[in-house]
């Protein structure tokens, strides 16, 4: 687990499955600009190593409650929202938001750059960046309507209206809902689902579909990771256990 200041969001790696969890539950997990730094710290360290899976988690009754607004009046700190949210989008490894209540303001991005987000039936969302004064940020903007279509994201920062589970599974924000009781172990079983694929196809279609929704797919890059997965060892170990009917061993190799 890496050190970090009481309350500031944790890190814990175990094998191929790494989590962060935010520790503020009192304020529904809201985040201060130290808490960003820790987040950027986070990623980074998660990136440099072999985990395909990355779950993000908030302690408590709520998600995230997004950016304490009484620390949003430079640049800078918009900025670094901003940035620690597009790390966690193009992250290496394949991301879970656990979402375990209320998700609000920018929480809504954080979880919208995690690649699945499972919610509770408790939980809820609204963006109120209308209502603020605040105007959102350019990649912020190009998530919602990507992964929830304009007419919805239109619906969710102009009108500043709440969601409940029902309306979010329905939409697109929620990947799946479950019982409150029932999300840790659900999000440990996809995890384990996940860590169990071919590391090459896993990291490198996770990354291209993104590339793909943002419009900025680079083809050679692409064509790069098609080729090494198509003379991977793990490849031939696929057909094998596929043929085999057992689970495969994948090296990433």
């Amino acid at each position: 687990m890496e050190q970090t200041p009481d309350g500031a969001p944790t890190l814990t790696v175990t094998g191929l499955i790494a989590r962060i969890t935010l520790n503020r539950p009192a304020q529904a997990n809201r985040l201060g600009a130290d808490d960003l730094a820790v987040l950027s710290a986070h990623i980074a360290a998660v990136n440099g190593t072999d985990a395909l899976v990355l779950q993000f988690a908030g302690s408590g009754k709520h998600f995230c409650s997004g950016f304490d607004l009484g620390q949003f009046g430079t640049r800078t700190e918009k900025s670094a929202f901003e940035d620690v949210v597009n790390a966690l989008e193009d992250c290496r490894p394949v991301t879970i938001a656990a979402i375990n209540g209320g998700v609000y303001g920018g929480a809504t991005d954080l979880a919208l750059a995690c690649d699945f987000r499972i919610g509770i039936d408790a939980t809820r969302m609204f963006m109120p960046a209308a209502r603020l004064g605040l105007h959102f940020y350019r990649r912020g903007l190009e998530r919602y309507v990507s992964r929830l279509g304009l007419d919805m994201a239109k619906r969710m920062f102009l009108t500043c209206d709440e969601f409940d589970a029902k309306q979010l599974v329905a939409c697109g924000f929620l990947s799946e809902c479950v019982a409150r009781e029932d999300l840790d172990a659900r999000v440990s079983a996809l995890s384990e689902h996940l860590a169990a694929m071919a590391p090459i196809p896993l990291l490198g279609m996770k990354r291209h579909l993104n590339a793909i929704a943002r419009n900025t797919l680079d083809v050679e890059a692409l064509s790069a990771d098609i080729r090494r997965a198509a003379a991977s060892s793990d490849l031939a170990e696929g057909a094998r256990a596929w043929a085999e009917k057992r689970r495969p061993n994948f090296t990433g190799q």
